[in-house]
Protein backbone atom coordinates (compact mmCIF):
# COMPACT_ATOMS: atom_id res chain seq x y z
CA UNK A 1 0.00 0.00 0.00
CA UNK A 2 1.72 2.88 -1.35
CA UNK A 3 -1.27 5.53 -1.41
CA UNK A 4 -2.49 6.11 2.01
CA UNK A 5 -4.45 8.94 1.20
CA UNK A 6 -7.99 8.50 2.82
CA UNK A 7 -10.61 7.92 0.09
CA UNK A 8 -13.27 9.16 1.91
CA UNK A 9 -14.52 9.62 5.98
CA UNK A 10 -15.44 6.69 7.45
CA UNK A 11 -18.34 6.37 10.63
CA UNK A 12 -18.54 4.23 13.16
CA UNK A 13 -20.52 1.77 11.11
CA UNK A 14 -17.57 1.37 9.05
CA UNK A 15 -15.59 -0.09 11.65
CA UNK A 16 -17.98 -2.83 12.44
CA UNK A 17 -17.70 -6.60 11.08
CA UNK A 18 -20.01 -9.09 10.07
CA UNK A 19 -19.03 -11.55 13.18
CA UNK A 20 -20.21 -12.26 16.12
CA UNK A 21 -19.21 -10.75 19.30
CA UNK A 22 -18.32 -13.14 21.75
CA UNK A 23 -17.36 -12.06 25.19
CA UNK A 24 -19.59 -13.21 28.22
CA UNK A 25 -22.64 -11.08 28.88
CA UNK A 26 -21.94 -7.68 30.79
CA UNK A 27 -17.86 -7.70 29.86
CA UNK A 28 -16.31 -4.17 29.77
CA UNK A 29 -14.78 -5.49 26.15
CA UNK A 30 -18.10 -4.40 25.09
CA UNK A 31 -17.76 -1.10 26.52
CA UNK A 32 -14.62 -0.50 24.94
CA UNK A 33 -14.77 -2.06 21.75
CA UNK A 34 -17.95 0.67 21.04
CA UNK A 35 -15.48 3.15 22.39
CA UNK A 36 -12.97 2.45 19.69
CA UNK A 37 -15.36 2.18 16.61
CA UNK A 38 -17.20 5.27 17.58
CA UNK A 39 -13.28 7.04 18.13
CA UNK A 40 -11.74 6.00 15.21
CA UNK A 41 -13.82 7.88 12.45
CA UNK A 42 -12.98 11.69 14.83
CA UNK A 43 -9.39 9.94 13.98
CA UNK A 44 -9.66 10.80 10.58
CA UNK A 45 -8.68 7.23 10.27
CA UNK A 46 -9.94 5.04 7.55
CA UNK A 47 -10.32 0.82 7.61
CA UNK A 48 -7.79 0.18 5.16
CA UNK A 49 -4.89 2.01 6.46
CA UNK A 50 -5.34 0.46 10.02
CA UNK A 51 -4.04 -2.85 11.58
CA UNK A 52 -5.20 -4.06 14.81
CA UNK A 53 -2.45 -7.03 16.42
CA UNK A 54 -3.17 -9.00 19.40
CA UNK A 55 -1.89 -11.65 21.28
CA UNK A 56 -3.32 -14.14 23.77
CA UNK A 57 -6.83 -13.94 25.79
CA UNK A 58 -9.91 -12.59 26.03
CA UNK A 59 -8.98 -9.16 25.10
CA UNK A 60 -7.20 -10.55 22.01
CA UNK A 61 -10.35 -11.69 20.26
CA UNK A 62 -10.54 -7.82 19.42
CA UNK A 63 -9.32 -7.55 15.78
CA UNK A 64 -12.01 -10.25 14.63
CA UNK A 65 -14.46 -7.08 15.84
CA UNK A 66 -12.73 -4.52 13.50
CA UNK A 67 -12.78 -3.63 9.92
CA UNK A 68 -9.79 -3.08 9.58
CA UNK A 69 -6.71 -5.71 8.85
CA UNK A 70 -5.50 -7.28 11.67
CA UNK A 71 -3.14 -9.80 13.27
CA UNK A 72 -4.32 -12.56 16.50
CA UNK A 73 -0.91 -13.61 17.36
CA UNK A 74 0.71 -15.45 19.86
CA UNK A 75 1.11 -15.24 23.95
CA UNK A 76 2.74 -12.14 24.44
CA UNK A 77 4.21 -11.69 21.46
CA UNK A 78 1.80 -8.77 19.83
CA UNK A 79 4.59 -6.23 20.12
CA UNK A 80 7.18 -8.18 17.85
CA UNK A 81 4.44 -8.50 15.41
CA UNK A 82 3.32 -4.82 15.37
CA UNK A 83 7.23 -3.96 15.22
CA UNK A 84 7.80 -5.86 11.79
CA UNK A 85 4.24 -4.07 10.59
CA UNK A 86 5.38 -0.71 10.91
CA UNK A 87 9.05 -1.34 9.70
CA UNK A 88 7.27 -2.99 6.69
CA UNK A 89 4.70 -0.39 6.15
CA UNK A 90 5.44 3.04 8.38
CA UNK A 91 2.03 4.34 7.05
CA UNK A 92 -0.19 1.70 8.52
CA UNK A 93 -1.62 2.93 11.88
CA UNK A 94 -0.81 0.29 14.18
CA UNK A 95 -2.68 -0.27 17.32
CA UNK A 96 -2.23 -3.63 19.68
CA UNK A 97 -4.63 -4.69 22.06
CA UNK A 98 -3.20 -6.84 24.75
CA UNK A 99 -4.44 -7.78 28.59
CA UNK A 100 -2.90 -8.09 31.93
CA UNK A 101 -1.49 -11.28 31.56
CA UNK A 102 -0.67 -11.54 28.04
CA UNK A 103 1.54 -8.11 28.60
CA UNK A 104 3.40 -8.37 31.77
CA UNK A 105 3.65 -11.93 32.21
CA UNK A 106 4.46 -14.21 29.57
CA UNK A 107 4.75 -11.13 27.36
CA UNK A 108 6.42 -8.44 29.74
CA UNK A 109 9.92 -8.52 27.99
CA UNK A 110 8.33 -7.41 24.32
CA UNK A 111 6.21 -5.10 26.15
CA UNK A 112 9.55 -3.07 27.83
CA UNK A 113 11.63 -3.45 24.53
CA UNK A 114 8.36 -1.83 22.49
CA UNK A 115 8.59 0.77 25.12
CA UNK A 116 12.14 1.27 25.19
CA UNK A 117 12.17 1.09 21.54
CA UNK A 118 9.02 3.89 20.64
CA UNK A 119 7.79 2.20 18.08
CA UNK A 120 5.03 4.67 16.37
CA UNK A 121 1.77 2.70 17.88
CA UNK A 122 -0.82 2.77 20.67
CA UNK A 123 -1.00 -0.20 23.12
CA UNK A 124 -4.12 -0.52 24.62
CA UNK A 125 -3.81 -2.50 27.55
CA UNK A 126 -6.97 -4.29 29.30
CA UNK A 127 -6.63 -4.69 32.60
CA UNK A 128 -9.27 -6.91 34.89
CA UNK A 129 -6.66 -8.14 37.27
CA UNK A 130 -7.42 -11.63 36.11
CA UNK A 131 -6.49 -14.39 33.64
CA UNK A 132 -10.46 -14.57 32.12
CA UNK A 133 -9.74 -16.87 29.07
CA UNK A 134 -8.26 -19.71 31.07
CA UNK A 135 -10.79 -19.55 33.83
CA UNK A 136 -10.21 -17.21 36.61
CA UNK A 137 -6.35 -17.95 37.40
CA UNK A 138 -4.47 -14.46 39.66
CA UNK A 139 -2.96 -12.58 37.07
CA UNK A 140 0.35 -10.13 37.92
CA UNK A 141 -1.96 -6.98 38.71
CA UNK A 142 -4.03 -9.41 40.80
CA UNK A 143 -4.18 -7.97 44.51
CA UNK A 144 -2.66 -9.47 46.89
CA UNK A 145 -5.05 -12.10 48.59
CA UNK A 146 -7.26 -12.70 45.66
CA UNK A 147 -8.79 -15.87 45.44
CA UNK A 148 -8.27 -18.21 42.14
CA UNK A 149 -8.02 -21.53 40.91
CA UNK A 150 -4.59 -20.82 41.66
CA UNK A 151 -4.74 -19.23 44.98
CA UNK A 152 -7.13 -20.76 46.82
CA UNK A 153 -5.52 -19.18 50.04
CA UNK A 154 -5.62 -16.04 48.28
CA UNK A 155 -2.36 -14.49 46.04
CA UNK A 156 0.85 -13.17 48.39
CA UNK A 157 1.97 -11.95 45.11
CA UNK A 158 2.78 -7.92 45.28
CA UNK A 159 0.73 -6.95 41.86
CA UNK A 160 2.74 -4.80 39.08
CA UNK A 161 1.31 -1.48 38.17
CA UNK A 162 0.90 -1.35 34.28
CA UNK A 163 1.31 2.56 34.38
CA UNK A 164 4.69 2.37 36.51
CA UNK A 165 6.17 -0.85 34.79
CA UNK A 166 5.80 1.92 31.70
CA UNK A 167 6.89 4.55 32.69
CA UNK A 168 10.10 2.35 34.12
CA UNK A 169 10.80 0.70 30.46
CA UNK A 170 11.12 4.14 29.08
CA UNK A 171 7.74 5.29 27.46
CA UNK A 172 7.17 8.56 26.54
CA UNK A 173 2.87 8.56 26.32
CA UNK A 174 1.12 6.41 29.50
CA UNK A 175 -2.63 6.80 30.25
CA UNK A 176 -5.50 5.62 31.70
CA UNK A 177 -8.95 5.10 31.52
CA UNK A 178 -11.51 2.62 32.31
CA UNK A 179 -14.11 0.71 30.15
CA UNK A 180 -17.54 2.54 30.57
CA UNK A 181 -15.75 5.98 31.35
CA UNK A 182 -17.55 8.52 28.77
CA UNK A 183 -14.07 10.11 28.98
CA UNK A 184 -12.13 6.70 27.17
CA UNK A 185 -12.61 8.11 24.14
CA UNK A 186 -10.61 11.50 25.00
CA UNK A 187 -8.11 9.09 25.91
CA UNK A 188 -7.67 7.30 22.94
CA UNK A 189 -7.42 10.70 20.54
CA UNK A 190 -4.37 11.55 22.59
CA UNK A 191 -2.78 8.38 22.61
CA UNK A 192 -3.74 9.06 18.82
CA UNK A 193 -2.38 11.97 18.62
CA UNK A 194 1.10 11.76 20.31
CA UNK A 195 4.11 10.16 17.68
CA UNK A 196 5.46 7.33 19.46
CA UNK A 197 4.74 4.33 21.65
CA UNK A 198 1.37 5.33 23.47
CA UNK A 199 0.29 3.15 26.19
CA UNK A 200 -3.14 2.98 27.84
CA UNK A 201 -4.40 1.05 30.58
CA UNK A 202 -8.00 0.45 30.57
CA UNK A 203 -9.48 -0.60 33.89
CA UNK A 204 -11.68 -3.60 32.38
CA UNK A 205 -14.72 -5.63 34.73
CA UNK A 206 -14.38 -9.51 34.68
CA UNK A 207 -18.02 -10.10 35.08
CA UNK A 208 -17.36 -13.83 35.05
CA UNK A 209 -14.34 -14.07 37.84
CA UNK A 210 -13.29 -10.70 38.83
CA UNK A 211 -16.69 -8.68 39.25
CA UNK A 212 -16.77 -5.04 40.11
CA UNK A 213 -13.38 -5.85 41.73
CA UNK A 214 -12.98 -1.62 40.23
CA UNK A 215 -16.25 -0.47 41.62
CA UNK A 216 -14.62 1.34 44.15
CA UNK A 217 -13.61 4.36 41.87
CA UNK A 218 -15.45 3.14 38.59
CA UNK A 219 -19.68 3.12 40.07
CA UNK A 220 -20.65 6.39 38.60
CA UNK A 221 -22.30 7.35 42.20
CA UNK A 222 -19.95 9.66 43.83
CA UNK A 223 -17.87 9.13 41.15
CA UNK A 224 -16.09 12.80 40.83
CA UNK A 225 -14.83 11.90 45.11
CA UNK A 226 -12.79 9.17 43.94
CA UNK A 227 -12.02 9.98 40.09
CA UNK A 228 -8.97 12.98 39.27
CA UNK A 229 -9.15 13.01 35.78
CA UNK A 230 -5.86 14.61 34.68
CA UNK A 231 -5.90 17.87 32.21
CA UNK A 232 -2.94 19.30 30.75
CA UNK A 233 -2.56 22.95 32.21
CA UNK A 234 -5.26 22.48 34.25
CA UNK A 235 -5.25 22.39 37.97
CA UNK A 236 -5.64 18.64 40.01
CA UNK A 237 -9.21 19.21 40.90
CA UNK A 238 -11.52 16.30 41.90
CA UNK A 239 -14.40 16.21 44.56
CA UNK A 240 -16.57 19.08 42.97
CA UNK A 241 -13.48 21.11 43.20
CA UNK A 242 -13.05 20.97 46.46
CA UNK A 243 -10.43 18.70 47.28
CA UNK A 244 -7.22 18.56 45.07
CA UNK A 245 -3.00 17.51 44.97
CA UNK A 246 -0.68 19.20 46.18
CA UNK A 247 3.28 18.70 46.43
CA UNK A 248 4.46 17.89 49.84
CA UNK A 249 7.56 20.05 49.66
CA UNK A 250 9.34 18.43 52.55
CA UNK A 251 8.77 14.65 51.62
CA UNK A 252 8.51 15.06 48.49
CA UNK A 253 5.38 13.21 47.90
CA UNK A 254 1.64 14.19 47.30
CA UNK A 255 -1.17 15.45 49.54
CA UNK A 256 -4.68 15.68 49.26
CA UNK A 257 -5.72 19.12 50.29
CA UNK A 258 -8.85 20.91 51.02
CA UNK A 259 -9.86 23.73 48.40
CA UNK A 260 -11.93 26.88 50.47
CA UNK A 261 -14.30 28.87 48.01
CA UNK A 262 -12.68 27.79 44.72
CA UNK A 263 -9.03 28.75 45.93
CA UNK A 264 -6.60 26.43 44.88
CA UNK A 265 -3.83 28.78 43.95
CA UNK A 266 -3.77 29.16 47.75
CA UNK A 267 -4.27 25.48 48.54
CA UNK A 268 -0.95 24.33 46.74
CA UNK A 269 -3.11 22.75 44.31
CA UNK A 270 -0.60 21.30 41.12
CA UNK A 271 -1.60 22.36 37.36
CA UNK A 272 -1.44 19.24 35.55
CA UNK A 273 2.06 19.32 33.21
CA UNK A 274 1.77 16.37 31.01
CA UNK A 275 6.08 16.40 30.11
CA UNK A 276 6.36 16.61 34.50
CA UNK A 277 7.88 12.85 34.34
CA UNK A 278 8.38 12.96 37.87
CA UNK A 279 5.05 14.23 38.99
CA UNK A 280 3.74 11.42 36.38
CA UNK A 281 5.62 8.62 38.80
CA UNK A 282 3.73 9.94 41.57
CA UNK A 283 0.39 10.07 40.22
CA UNK A 284 0.70 6.52 39.19
CA UNK A 285 1.72 5.22 42.61
CA UNK A 286 -0.90 6.87 44.76
CA UNK A 287 -2.46 4.89 47.11
CA UNK A 288 -6.02 4.88 46.32
CA UNK A 289 -8.15 5.69 49.17
CA UNK A 290 -5.98 7.86 50.62
CA UNK A 291 -5.76 9.09 46.98
CA UNK A 292 -8.30 8.90 44.08
CA UNK A 293 -7.35 6.86 41.08
CA UNK A 294 -5.49 9.41 38.62
CA UNK A 295 -7.28 9.00 34.99
CA UNK A 296 -6.87 10.30 31.63
CA UNK A 297 -3.37 11.61 29.96
CA UNK A 298 -0.43 11.07 32.83
CA UNK A 299 2.82 11.64 31.06
CA UNK A 300 3.00 12.97 26.98
CA UNK A 301 6.25 13.56 26.03
CA UNK A 302 7.35 12.97 22.35
CA UNK A 303 10.83 11.75 21.37
CA UNK A 304 12.15 10.08 18.15
CA UNK A 305 10.70 7.13 16.74
CA UNK A 306 12.44 3.70 16.63
CA UNK A 307 10.73 3.00 12.95
CA UNK A 308 11.72 6.42 11.81
CA UNK A 309 15.36 6.01 13.25
CA UNK A 310 15.55 2.54 11.30
CA UNK A 311 14.24 4.00 7.65
CA UNK A 312 16.29 6.73 8.14
CA UNK A 313 19.67 4.72 8.96
CA UNK A 314 18.81 2.40 5.90
CA UNK A 315 18.44 4.94 3.84
CA UNK A 316 21.79 6.28 4.80
CA UNK A 317 23.85 2.61 4.51
CA UNK A 318 21.86 2.31 0.88
CA UNK A 319 22.98 6.01 -0.29
CA UNK A 320 24.95 5.85 -3.60
CA UNK A 321 24.56 2.32 -3.51
CA UNK A 322 23.42 0.20 -6.68
CA UNK A 323 21.82 -3.58 -5.41
CA UNK A 324 23.36 -6.09 -7.03
CA UNK A 325 22.23 -9.39 -5.59
CA UNK A 326 24.74 -11.57 -7.88
CA UNK A 327 27.96 -9.30 -6.31
CA UNK A 328 26.37 -9.79 -2.73
CA UNK A 329 26.02 -13.80 -3.17
CA UNK A 330 29.59 -13.53 -5.11
CA UNK A 331 31.34 -11.55 -2.07
CA UNK A 332 33.92 -13.36 0.35
CA UNK A 333 35.26 -17.14 -0.46
CA UNK A 334 33.15 -19.48 -3.24
CA UNK A 335 33.12 -23.13 -3.99
CA UNK A 336 32.53 -25.16 -7.02
CA UNK A 337 31.36 -28.62 -7.13
CA UNK A 338 31.29 -30.32 -10.09
CA UNK A 339 29.81 -33.79 -11.11
CA UNK A 340 32.35 -36.59 -11.07
CA UNK A 341 35.63 -34.55 -9.01
CA UNK A 342 36.85 -37.33 -7.31
CA UNK A 343 36.54 -36.14 -3.65
CA UNK A 344 32.48 -35.58 -4.31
Amino acid sequence: MNDMTPVKASSPKDWETDQEVRWCPGCGDYAILKAVQRTMPELGSTPENTVFISGIGCSSRFPYYMETYGFHTIHGRAPAIATGVKLANPDLDVWIITGDGDALSIGGNHTMHLLRRNLDCQIMLFNNEIYGLTKGQYSPTSRVGTTSPSTPYGSVDRPATPCAFALGAGARFVARGFDVSKNLPEVLKAAHAHRGAAFIEIFQNCIVYNKDVFEDFAAPKGAEDRQLWLRNGEPMLFAKGEKGIALDADALTLKVVDVVDGDWQSAGVIVHDVTNRSVAHMLVEMRFGEFPMALGVLYDDPRPTFNDAVIAQNESASAGKTADLGKLLAKGQTWTVEEGHPET
